[in-house]
């Protein structure tokens, strides 16, 4: 039997360089033949780590494996920040070696750090990554009174948090950039989103948010049913009270991918991907303006994540991967639409579609019969002025078919298979 080859060891290392390892990591990188990483980390290790040097070249990721395959057979040090498992090269590694062939020696991260200094729980600090990653996605972070840790790309991410805290309603928040972490040149700036006084500073930074929401600013809560407000929208909108009743039906769990389906102004889509940082979700439309406002309200929301795909269904599913869960709030007279998305579903997936015309809920009213589930009715009234007095108006009321598919063989992978 062949000998397993020596692991790769991965060493997390602070800004303090190479006075801040412990023994462990300081034997491993001098003994190793190869050491790869960023060329500043590299730097900072002394003449005494004698193995060949390579800085990871750009993009990274799709390096990974044939640098590792390159250099198969020596032995391999890999330098990483602070927790290689932290939004870390360790992730990477992991995937393409296994975790039986990983030796990880993790330094303290950033935020441990930033914590320590500004005096924060690490448990009640919410963390955000912009590290190859847009700005965006950082709105869905913002609630009054929150502390958010910003892992900046470069020198600019102080600032492009700032201005996102503006537009967001959030320009009176407390921002502190905490630049070389555990190093001798560790630096704070302090201002205001509202106020941000400095130029571009220090690339390595992480920024700290006090949240605080402007007065007057639209409050958006943590669960479905935003304000119908928050979003841009031509009356194509699942409205707030039944947007929050589909949601619930829909029921998004950690890392479940959803089919939004007739997308209009992307509400669905958009509350399911903000329900945990892991949903991820497809809206199909077919009007090509329409789409290009789902992709901004995906961005104002903090889920620029959120695929649009403009196009008709059923034709435009074809090549999509698998969902866990389907909504169809638009195109149900569509020839084959409703049996294209149950076939897509995998066994225990939902699938919600919701109508307001006489010809979708016939459709609908099909559906039941053949699969079952819960036909049901919703009805909204809003009080308005009636002349001197208040009476009730009326919406249209909508039909909803919800359905789970038995659950009778394996879920395929929603991420790796496709129709």
């Amino acid at each position: 039997m062949a000998d397993r080859p020596d692991p790769v060891t991965v060493v997390g290392i602070g800004a303090d360089g190479w006075a801040g390892l412990t023994d462990a990591a300081r034997t491993a990188l001098t003994g190793a033949e190869v050491l790869i990483g960023a060329g500043r980390q590299l730097d900072l290790l002394p003449p005494s780590c004698p193995g060949r040097r390579i800085a990871w070249p750009s993009p990274l990721r799709p390096a990974v494996p044939g640098l590792l395959a390159e250099h198969a057979g020596s032995r391999i040090a890999v330098l990483a920040s602070g927790d290689p498992m932290f939004y870390g090269i360790g992730r990477a590694l992991t995937e393409v070696l296994g975790a039986d062939r990983l030796r990880v020696l993790p330094h303290p991260s950033s935020v441990s750090y930033a914590c320590a200094r500004i005096g924060w729980p690490v448990e009640d600090t919410e963390t955000v990554t912009l590290v190859g990653r847009p700005t965006a996605r950082l709105a869905a972070h913002l609630h009054e009174g929150r502390r958010v840790l910003v892992l900046g790309a470069d020198a600019d991410a102080p600032a492009a948090v700032a201005r996102l805290l503006r537009e967001q309603g959030f320009g009176p928040s407390r921002l502190r950039v905490l630049e070389q972490l555990g190093g001798p040149a560790e630096n704070c700036l302090e201002g205001t989103a509202d106020d941000w006084p400095h130029p571009p500073s220090d690339p390595l930074n992480i920024v700290a948010v006090d949240c605080r929401r402007a007065p007057g600013a639209l409050r958006l809560g943590a669960v479905p049913g935003l304000p119908d407000d928050a979003y841009e929208h031509d009356g194509q909108l699942t409205k707030r009270h039944v947007r929050a009743v589909t949601l619930g039906v829909l029921a998004p769990a950690p890392g479940e991918l959803l089919w939004d389906i007739g997308g209009g102004s992307g509400s669905i889509a958009v509350e399911w991907m903000r329900s945990h940082p892991s949903c991820r979700a497809i809206t199909v439309e077919r009007d090509p303006e329409r789409a290009a406002r789902i992709t901004r309200n995906a961005d104002r929301l903090g889920v620029p994540a959120l695929r649009v795909v403009t196009g008709r269904a059923p034709g435009a599913l074809a090549e999509l991967p698998l969902p866990d869960a389907v909504f169809i709030g638009g195109g149900l007279t569509g020839p084959g639409l409703l049996d294209t998305c149950w076939e897509a579903l995998p066994p225990g997936g939902r699938l919600v579609a919701n109508t307001v015309t006489l010809e979708s809920e016939a459709l609908l009213a099909g559906a039941h019969r053949r699969h079952g589930g819960e036909l049901v009715r919703l009805a909204v009234a809003h009080a308005v002025p009636v002349g001197g007095f208040t009476g009730w108006r009326q919406a249209m009321p909508v039909t909803q078919w919800s359905v789970r598919k038995p659950p009778t063989e394996p879920a395929p992978h929603s991420g790796d298979t496709h129709r």
